[in-house]
């Protein structure tokens, strides 16, 4: 399990949250929501939030 920076949490999080059915287990899916649900103009970072995501997605003991 890698370390994630605190903000590609932060910002993950909180798209689950506010747009939880605009994400999937896709990984390219959801590196579009991200790009459209935000302003995050780095893309590696936008990559690390998607990717985040897609990991949170997948996981079985996904929190509701």
């Amino acid at each position: 399990m890698a370390i994630k920076p605190k903000y590609v949490k932060q910002t993950g999080g909180l798209l689950l949250e506010r747009y939880p059915n605009a994400f999937n287990t896709d990984f390219e899916t959801n590196k579009d929501s991200v790009e459209q649900l935000t302003n995050v103009e780095s893309k590696s970072v936008r990559n690390r939030i998607a990717g985040y995501i897609t990991r949170q997605k997948a996981s079985p003991q996904q929190s509701s």
